[in-house]
């Protein structure tokens, strides 16, 4: 596997997620050739981002009343391929939170127990009204730096 530059020690990083979801993969997210189709990652991250969000109590009316969480860049990285009606098991964990954003990695485990994606992104937390970024409120920081 050649090497990735967001991950520094891969048995280290896989060791240090600990929230999880799990995917079905779905008929119309794969291409001609029966495997995932490039773009279903980033609905999968999504989805596990989401739920993740979720849990921290960070993905609820109350609290994007003041600060939205908007995608400000996300990659994959593709390590095996994936096909229709396989299960995995999509993680994510917070790698480093800022000022008014927080990145997060994301790998997916096939059923195998091997790593088929990884991927990270950049969620920036805006101002609901004016779209622009806002800083994170300690509680937000301490709920990510406690997940």
């Amino acid at each position: 596997m050649s090497k990735i530059t967001y991950i520094e020690d891969m048995e280290q990083w896989r060791s240090e997620f600990s929230f999880s979801i799990p995917i079905s993969i779905r008929f119309s997210e794969t291409d001609m050739f029966g495997h995932v189709n490039n773009v279903s990652p980033f609905i999968y991250f999504e989805e596990a981002r989401i739920e993740f969000l979720k849990s921290l109590e960070l993905f609820t009316s109350s609290s994007t009343d003041k600060a939205i969480p908007v995608v400000g860049d996300l990659q994959c990285n593709y390590l095996k391929q994936i096909f229709f009606d396989q299960k995995i098991q999509l993680y994510v964990k917070v790698h480093y939170i800022g000022n008014s954003s927080v990145d997060l990695h994301y790998m997916a485990i096939d059923e195998k127990e091997e790593i088929a994606l990884t991927g990270r992104g950049r969620l920036v937390f805006v101002q609901a009204e004016s779209g622009k970024p806002i800083s994170l409120e300690q509680s937000i920081k301490e709920k990510l730096a406690n997940a």
